[in-house]
C-alpha cells in the first residue's frame, strides 16, 4: 500500500524562517527545522512519537545560490538546484532535520565535514580539523561501531536556541562553539555520543528522556576522560552539577519536572514535552548511569555491557524498565543481591522520587584543577582583598573550564564586597572581556548579580549575538529579579532582540518579563 498525503506547511514552530538579519552573513534568508521533542508535526504528516522508528527519503528543491542539507545517509545534486536525501537507518521523526541557507562545507576528517555561511566556514574548519576523527574512534572503541556513515556539523545561524541538536549525519550546533580555542569541543563530544544513545537506542517517551541524555552524559564523559584524562572530566562534571544545583534550588527539591521519570499528560491541558527541558534528565541521570557503573564496580565490565545494550536494543526504542531490566539480566549476581532495592537507592526511588540525586559520583580527581579556583574565589570574596596573595595566583595556563568552575565559585558568593569585582575585571580582562560564552554567560552573571552598572553593556552586547536559550533565560531571570535598572535593562534588551529570537525563547522570556498579556 502506497499513500500520497499532499500538503502544505508554512508557519508551524517546528519551521523556522529567519530574515537575513537573522543569520551571520545578513546578506540572504535562511531556514531550518527543529524536530525535537513534538515539532516535526508542523514539517511534513507523521507518526510524532520517538516509539515509532522508519527510513526516508526526500526530495528539495531550492532557489539558486542557496543549497539544502539534511539529516540523511546520503546526499546528491541534480540538476535545476534540486537535492536527494536518503536516510538508511531507522530513526524517529524528531531526527528528521532539513536547511536551506546560503552555506558551503569543508572537510575536517575522513567522514566529517563541517558547513556553515561563508563568512564563518574558516574559523570553522580551524576549530573542528581533525578533532571529530578522534572522538569518533573513541567512541567505537567504547560502545561499538558507528552505523550513520558520516559525521558532518553545520554551524547555525546565531538565533539557534540549542547548544547542539543531535540529527544524524549532521549534528546542528550554535556558531558560540567558535571559540577560537577549541575549548567548548565537549558539547560536540556530547552530540557524537547520541550516535549510540538516542539516536541508536532511543527513549520510547519523552517521559523518560533521562534514557537519551543520562547516558548521553555518561559517554561523553567516558569519552572525555580517554582524551583528556581524569581531572580535566571530573572538574566538567562539577559544572554539570553545579547547574543541577542552580535549577533545583531555583525549582524547589520537591518539584514534579526533578524525577527521572516525568508524566507528559497528553490531551487538553496536558504537559508540552518541550516545557519539562531543564538540567534532571541530564544530570541526575547522569548519577543513576555512575551508580549503575558504582554497583558494577569495574569500569571495563560497565564499558562491555554499555556496548552489549547498545547492541541488544539498536534501531529501538525502550523504557527505563528495558534497560533496567537489561541491565539486572547482564549482571546476574547484581540481580541476585537484590541491587534494585537498596534502601534509600532504590531503582523505584531513582525513577519515581523528585530530588537531589541519592548517589553522587567521586568527583574528587578533578580537585588537583578546582582547588585553585576554590581558593582564588575566596580570595577575592574577602572584605579587604589581600592582592598579594592574589597577585600570586596565575590564571593565564587555566583551561576554559576551570575558569568557569572559578567564575561559578565567585557567583555563589556574589554580591562580592563593594568595589571587588571592578577591581576582578580589570585584573582578568582573559575574563571581563573573554569572547568564548561560557565564560561571557557567567560574567554577565556576576556583573547583574554585583549590579556592576559599568559593564551592564556587556550584557546586552551578549544577548544581542546570539539566542542560545541556555545563555538567553538565566540572563532575563537574573535581571528580572535585580533592581529597576537591570529590569528596564532586561525590557530594553529583549524588545530590540525578540525578532531574532526563536519564537520558543521569545515565549519563556515574555514569561520571565510578565508579557504573556501581550500574545
Amino acid at each position: 500500500l502506497t499513500l500520497l498525503i499532499d500538503y502544505e506547511a508554512g508557519e508551524g514552530p517546528g519551521v523556522c524562517w529567519l530574515s537575513p538579519e537573522q543569520t551571520a552573513g545578513k546578506q540572504k534568508p535562511y531556514m531550518y527545522t527543529q524536530g525535537q521533542a513534538v515539532l516535526n508535526r508542523s514539517f511534513f504528516p507523521c507518526f510524532d512519537t520517538p516509539s515509532v522508528k522508519f527510513t526516508y527519503s526526500a526530495t528539495v528543491k531550492v532557489p539558486e545560490g542557496f543549497t539544502a542539507v539534511m539529516s540523511a545517509t546520503s546526499w546528491e545534486k541534480q540538476k535545476d538546484n534540486t537535492f536527494v536525501f536518503k536516510m538508511s537507518q531507522p530513526i524517529p521523526s524528531y531526527l528528521i532535520a532539513l536547511v536551506v541557507g546560503d552555506i558551503v562545507s569543508a572537510d575536517v576528517g575522513p567522514r566529517s565535514r563541517v558547513w556553515a555561511e561563508p563568512c564563518l566556514i574558516e574559523a570553522a574548519k580551524k576549530e573542528y580539523d581533525g578533532v571529530i576523527e578522534e572522538f569518533l574512534v573513541v567512541g567505537e572503541k567504547l560502545f561499538g561501531p558507528y552505523v550513520w556513515g558520516r559525521y558532518d556539523i553545520l554551524f547555525m545561524p546565531p538565533s539557534f536556541p540549542f547548544g547542539g541538536m543531535e540529527n544524524p549525519c549532521l549534528t546542528f550546533v550554535t556558531p558560540c562553539l567558535l571559540a577560537g580555542d577549541r575549548s567548548l569541543v565537549d558539547v560536540i563530544i556530547h552530540e557524537i555520543s547520541h550516535s549510540w544513545f538516542g539516536n541508536l537506542v532511543t527513549n520510547a517517551t519523552w517521559g523518560e528522556f533521562w534514557l537519551n541524555e543520562g547516558f548521553t552524559m555518561y559517554a561523553q564523559r567516558r569519552i572525555s576522560t580517554e582524551v583528556y584524562g581524569l581531572p580535566y572530566t571530573c572538574l566538567e562534571a562539577a559544572t554539570g552539577r553545579a547547574l543541577l544545583r542552580q535549577h533545583m534550588d531555583a525549582t524547589g527539591e520537591d518539584h514534579p519536572l526533578n524525577k527521572l521519570r516525568v508524566v507528559i499528560e497528553p490531551g487538553l491541558g496536558g504537559v508540552n514535552p518541550d516545557d519539562t527541558y531543564n538540567e534532571t534528565p541530564y544530570e541526575k541521570g547522569y548519577c543513576f548511569v555512575s551508580y549503575l557503573a558504582h554497583l558494577v564496580g569495574n569500569q571495563s565490565k560497565f564499558d562491555a555491557f554499555l556496548q552489549a545494550y547498545v547492541n541488544r536494543f539498536k534501531f529501538q526504542s525502550i523504557t527505563a524498565d528495558d534497560t533496567l531490566g537489561f541491565f539486572l539480566e547482564y549482571f546476574p549476581e547484581l540481580k541476585e543481591k537484590g541491587v534494585d532495592s537498596i534502601p534509600g537507592f532504590e531503582f523505584d526511588r531513582w525513577l519515581n522520587t523528585p530530588g537531589w540525586p541519592p548517589y553522587l559520583p567521586d568527583l574528587s580527581p578533578g580537585q588537583q584543577l578546582m582547588r585553585p579556583a576554590d581558593e582564588l574565589a575566596e580570595l577575592w570574596a574577602a572584605d579587604g582583598l589581600n592582592m598579594e596573595a592574589i597577585e600570586a595566583v596565575d590564571i593565564t595556563g587555566w583551561r576554559t573550564y576551570q575558569l568557569v568552575y572559578f567564575l561559578d565559585q565567585v557567583l555563589q558568593k556574589s554580591p562580592l564586597p563593594e568595589g571587588n569585582v571592578k577591581r576582578l575585571s580589570k585584573m582578568y580582562p582573559k575574563i571581563s572581556k573573554a569572547q568564548n560564552a561560557e565564560l561571557q554567560l557567567r560574567w554577565c552573571q556576576i556583573v547583574l548579580k554585583n549590579n556592576l552598572e559599568a559593564e551592564y553593556s556587556k550584557v546586552k552586547d551578549f544577548l544581542h549575538s546570539q539566542g542560545k536559550q541556555k545563555y538567553t533565560l538565566p540572563l532575563y531571570r537574573a535581571m528580572w529579579s535585580g533592581s529597576e535598572a537591570t529590569r528596564a535593562l532586561a525590557m530594553e534588551t529583549f524588545s530590540a532582540t525578540a525578532p531574532q529570537l526563536h519564537v520558543n525563547v521569545q515565549n519563556y522570556v515574555k514569561k520571565i518579563l510578565g508579557l504573556e498579556g501581550a500574545e
